[in-house]
């Protein structure tokens, strides 16, 4: 005779669901065995050039890659990008210096076949390579002379007339074009040299040209979905869309096959086990309660109740889902949605208004439940969102906040905004920098347990009805102890665009709160720019990297010529606001401010901010899409 017993139970039951996983382990290890490219070296070296990965392949494997790499010529390895084959001369994290010979020769000879070339952003479905820095050049006609003078001479424009068939019109200073241009002219990139004095001196255009280049280059996130699951990148001709091609379709017949023998075999699995279950426990309502009892107590529920226990001084007001129910009239004023769930308006019982955000029911092991209530309820402070109660019913759960009657930042500041929405002036958008900084400021120092947010974006900046931003969704947050400036993580946590280079490429250094830092100055130069950062939509590749064009106007101690700029205040309040980012976004994160400075350069004179250095742009890695935490932009 079987006794049934709590442990009894749980112990039939994890050694029948690891049965069950057993076999769909079998069935994906199989599945990327046949779907892989067993002749493709996931990682190589090739002369100078260490720790090399798709997109890049060796030439003698083919279809392994999009950037072929040719490793037995000498003295330096060479990369061939859209048909064009470069020296490779040094990688640097995640940046190649490369060398184009043919350049270089015509350069010495002062050649003006020299501007055949071009180095302009290539933008494909699959990647986009970015040279860096580079000269942009205006190529027009002689016959139109006239007029291409009086068009470029209004813009400071310098010429160039040594060559026969056309004249050249540049400015070192202008890498940010957006105006029409002469019919008679085209727009060409070439390197510009490094060398300060050459640009001081006003030297020669040949001079101010190099044929060294930096390259940097982002693999969409199809195509990196497609590759690591087996598939080939590439480009309908017709469409000029992305698609993925798998060569093996023998494979995915076999795939398929074994798939359904799997699956049968785990059906006939479950069946054999409930029928000796319920062989064991003769009794049908005690096998029930059993059972229930099992399914009530799962390891994350447990967690969960466990935790809100435990922090029962710190954790807000609890509400039953009847009541969340209630107070959102049954669901019927929904605000927003995510891929956490649906945001509705309520109404408290004390007349005032709510924000209620239902939690998708399945949502795991509830560690973003968990991190929200933790991190929030810890917090007390003008620029944090306030929780004002949640709701945990087994798989039903919700987060109750204070409502915010102008939303979130994203809808204010991007050009493409509704009609309906208002442009905010640079005072206000000034103040709310400065807020954001001192909500940051905050987390990082001023909790008894500092909060690391790790997704800061205008999406999850609220704001309420005088536009005083608050920080919310603290989902991806960590809690750690105010001396620890290093934290472990095992995947990558934000979003695409606003996270930090550290998280991605762990070899720049340790996960701190200064990923927070790098996230905020990438937001409030959208702020200042009214566009993202990063935009591969854009119709003209000198538009694509904001940052650095932001970055060479104050070099050269340039008029910013931002939208909405009117009179010297607001200009300085623009200017404090791009230099504060500018250093917030530095790669190192040793050379980051902490977010009490940054609040120190916004609060303090424009003329007390040093220049920092040059940004660079990076490359979401392999890591972005293996991480089950990364939230696409």
């Amino acid at each position: 005779m079987f006794v049934c017993t709590k442990g009894f139970i749980m112990d039939m039951f994890s050694c029948f669901f690891v049965f069950v996983l057993f076999h769909f382990w079998c069935f994906d290890s199989a599945q990327g065995q046949n779907t892989s490219y067993p002749n493709c070296t996931e990682e190589f070296q090739c002369g100078n050039l260490r720790n090399l990965s798709f997109p890049f392949y060796k030439s003698t494997e083919l279809d392994c890659g999009l950037s072929k790499v040719y490793c037995d010529v000498s003295p330096n390895p060479i990369i061939e990008l859209e048909g064009v084959k470069y020296q490779a001369l040094e990688k640097n994290d995640v940046f190649i210096t490369l060398k184009d010979s043919s350049l270089g020769e015509l350069l010495k000879k002062n050649s003006c076949e020299t501007f055949d070339k071009n180095f302009s952003i290539a933008i494909s479905p699959s990647i986009t390579y970015r040279f860096d820095p580079l000269l942009t050049l205006f190529k027009c006609n002689r016959s139109q002379k006239s007029i291409n003078e009086e068009f470029f001479n209004s813009s400071s424009y310098q010429s160039y007339n040594v060559c026969d068939s056309f004249i050249l019109y540049y400015n070192i200073s202008i890498h940010f074009y957006q105006e029409s241009i002469p019919s008679s002219c085209s727009f060409i990139q070439l390197p510009l040299t490094s060398n300060s004095e050459a640009k001081t001196n006003g030297s020669d255009l040949f001079h101010l040209l190099t044929d060294e280049v930096v390259l940097g280059l982002i693999v969409s996130d199809d195509c990196n979905r497609c590759h690591y699951t087996g598939g080939m990148c590439q480009t309908d001709n017709t469409t000029n869309n992305f698609h993925c091609s798998n060569t093996n379709t023998n494979n995915v017949a076999g795939n398929r096959k074994l798939e359904v023998i799997v699956t049968v075999a785990v059906f006939l699995s479950c069946c054999a086990g409930i029928l000796i279950l319920l062989f064991c426990f003769r009794k049908r309502t005690f096998w029930y309660k059993c059972l229930m009892f099992w399914e009530s107590k799962t390891e994350d529920h447990r967690n969960i109740e466990a935790f809100l226990k435990n922090n029962g001084s710190y954790a807000p007001k609890r509400y039953t889902y009847s009541e969340v129910k209630e107070m959102t009239t049954r669901f019927k004023n929904k605000l927003g949605q995510g891929g956490y769930g649906n945001v509705y308006r309520g109404s408290l019982q004390n007349g005032k208004h709510a924000a209620v955000k239902v939690l998708n029911e399945l949502k795991g092991s509830g560690e973003e439940f968990i991190n929200e209530v933790a991190s929030i309820s810890r917090t007390s402070h003008v620029n944090i969102m306030s929780l004002v109660g949640f709701c945990f019913e087994g798989r039903k759960r919700a987060l109750i906040y204070e409502f915010m009657p102008n939303g979130s930042l994203e809808k204010f500041i991007y050009e493409e905004r509704s009609d309906r929405v208002r442009q905010l002036d640079w005072p206000i958008l000034y103040q709310i920098a400065l807020g954001i900084a001192r909500g940051l400021e905050y987390l990082h120092r001023g909790c008894t347990t500092r909060i690391l947010h790790f997704d800061i974006k205008p999406h999850n900046i609220l704001l309420d009805e005088d536009f005083c931003p608050k920080i919310s969704d603290f989902g991806l947050a960590k809690l750690c102890m105010k001396k620890e400036s290093i934290v472990s993580m095992l995947g990558a946590r934000g979003t695409i665009g606003y996270i930090a280079p550290e998280i991605v490429c762990r070899n720049l250094g340790g996960v701190s709160h200064k990923s927070d830092v790098y996230s905020y100055g990438m937001m409030v130069l959208e702020m200042v720019g009214g566009r993202k950062n990063v935009d591969v939509g854009v119709d003209r590749t000198s538009e694509i990297y904001f940052p650095h064009w932001l970055y060479r106007r104050i070099e050269l101690d340039e008029e910013l010529q931002l939208i909405g700029t009117m009179n010297e205040e607001e200009k300085e309040c623009a200017r404090k606001m791009v230099m504060a980012s500018l250093w917030c976004i530095q790669t190192d994160p040793s050379s980051q401010p902490s977010m009490s400075k940054v609040v120190e350069m916004l609060e303090g004179k424009l003329n007390s901010l040093q220049m920092p250095s040059k940004p660079y742009l990076y490359s979401p890695s392999r890591t972005d899409i293996d991480s089950s935490v990364l939230e696409l932009a």
